[in-house]
């Protein structure tokens, strides 16, 4: 099965679930930070059917089941340490990965991510992935997350494509609502799961 057709003139990326298996590890750095912060023990359910999203969506539904806020900064903060430190077993999904080694120096591509910059950064370059992507957007550049199209916008935009001409691999329902409405087509990389 051909994934990428012919007239295709980039590739957008997602990182966390489409390039790298870091789902695990956010689940537990989230939830290490969480319990450390609100000193309570936090479900794992609470995360199901919420892959993909930003930090600050986390934060909402955190504070939505608690009914109270929270210290955003310093749990973000311990998140992304505690995730930091577990890079080790961070695992590239390689029916995605070999995609994007194949088309390599063949058509610009980007990777575009509701994480934050730092996260997504050190995930690739963990890998050795970050040396195959032209261009880097992550939810620090835009001012609307995933599923807003802006990020795949602007990572069209930045390879110098027109968005139509791009395809997007997600595996989030944000991901693939933000590249409808940026008028890409895109891959469920679930699909390409065994």
């Amino acid at each position: 099965m051909r994934l990428v057709r012919e007239g295709t003139a980039g590739l957008i990326f997602d990182c966390d679930g489409t390039l790298v298996d870091s789902l695990p590890l956010y689940r537990e750095g989230w939830i290490a930070a969480l319990e450390d912060e609100i000193r309570q023990s936090v479900p794992l359910e609470w995360f199901h059917g919420h892959g993909g999203i930003s930090e600050q969506m986390v934060l909402d539904i955190v504070e939505h089941r608690l009914g109270r806020s929270v210290n955003r900064d310093t749990i973000i903060t311990r998140a992304r340490e505690g995730m930091l430190k577990k890079l080790h077993v961070l695992r590239e999904i390689t029916v995605v990965t070999d995609i994007a080694r194949q088309y390599h120096g063949r058509l610009p591509m980007a990777v575009a991510s509701n994480g934050s910059r730092q996260m997504v950064s050190a995930c690739l370059r963990h890998l050795g992935l970050e040396r195959l992507f032209d261009v880097i957007v992550t939810i620090d550049d835009v001012a609307n997350p995933k599923p807003a199209p802006d990020m795949f916008l602007l990572a069209a935009g930045r390879l110098e494509v027109d968005p139509a001409a791009c395809l997007v691999f997600e595996d989030s329902r944000e991901g693939m609502q933000a590249a409808g409405r940026a008028g890409m087509p895109h891959v469920d990389v679930n699909t390409l799961l065994p």
